[in-house]
């Protein structure tokens, strides 16, 4: 059975409930260990009245003891989210862990924490020097953002043959697909031939050198690795997503939209293009609902575990 650290988020959130609800469900797929101090674990267990299970692991000295201020934005929330997180990381770099399983943070929090990074994945790049890839999805379809979270004006003049190259070859190299990839283009209809705009002729360029690329290194490729860049409001209709499993977009928003409208209950993060498995909730820290007694949605915590044993 894989060993598996988890970072418990945002102690403000709705991560440690989910936690404490699930123990005996996942402890049957994985065994956890959790990065959260004895202190702030009875803090929670007593704020949200769910008892600590008596095989639970725990790491200590994470960070200094905070008050939990239920869907508040504090800087100590944010600053013990983060020590869990480094936690984490620190385990499966020492390989004491199998891969890690990250909670929801608040970036706001964050911020306030001084951290740097906007969430995980941009941490994670700089932690083991490598391009990481964030894929959102479940089985039936997972969606990889070229760009994450950037302001919209900003995606355009990240479109460039050299990166957008280099994502597309790591992309495929991490998940290996046994189909075409589908690549959304950037603009309505795709450009319409440059009419609405050119990005799209980049994306072909790109598309066509890391096609090459890809099958200079594997000869037994006989399919379509990418398709053309696809028009966005196209791509999730029922008669065109049946043909893929994997699609790649250009921003957050063209991909993670259509995804959540499907899946937003289910789907997982996963972080590729590193040494390790890491995966997370598709979803945030619910400060709204955070330990009010309401009965949580599992199931893309329960995914985002059993990924583990796929891999």
């Amino acid at each position: 059975m894989k060993k598996i650290a988890i970072s418990v988020g945002d102690l403000n959130g709705i991560g440690i409930q989910l936690i404490l609800e699930n123990h005996t469900k996942i402890k049957r797929v994985v065994e956890p260990i959790y990065c959260i101090d004895n202190t702030m674990l009875k803090q929670a267990s007593e704020l949200l009245n769910i008892p600590i299970p008596d095989d639970f692991k725990i790491v200590n000295k994470i960070s200094k003891p905070f008050t939990i201020e239920a869907g508040e934005v504090t800087k100590p929330s944010g600053v013990y989210s983060f020590a869990s997180f480094l936690k984490a990381v620190e385990m499966a770099k020492m390989q004491e862990v199998d891969g890690v399983m990250t909670l929801p943070i608040n970036k706001k929090a964050w911020e306030l924490a001084g951290v740097k990074y906007k969430g995980h994945t941009d941490a994670l790049r700089d932690f083991f020097f490598a391009d990481a890839i964030m894929m959102l999805g479940v089985p039936e379809m997972f969606v990889a953002l070229y760009t994450e979270h950037i302001p919209l004006k900003e995606v355009a003049s990240k479109i460039n043959e050299e990166d957008l190259t280099r994502f597309l070859i790591d992309f495929y190299n991490s998940v290996k697909p046994d189909s075409t990839v589908a690549v959304l283009g950037l603009n309505p209809h795709a450009g319409d031939d440059g009419v609405l705009g050119d990005e799209e002729k980049i994306i072909t360029k790109a598309i066509n050198r890391a096609t090459e690329i890809i099958k200079e290194e594997a000869f037994d490729i006989h399919h379509p690795l990418f398709t053309p860049p696809l028009v966005p409001d196209v791509a999730f209709t029922p008669n065109v997503r049946k043909n893929y499993q994997y699609f790649i977009a250009m921003y957050h928003d063209q991909g993670l939209a259509p995804l959540k409208a499907l899946y937003f209950d289910e789907g997982i993060n996963i972080s590729l293009n590193l040494p390790m498995v890491r995966t997370s909730v598709d979803h945030g820290t619910a400060f709204d609902i955070a330990y009010k007694g309401i009965e949580l949605n599992n199931l893309s915590y329960l995914n985002a575990i059993n990924y583990f044993n796929t891999t």
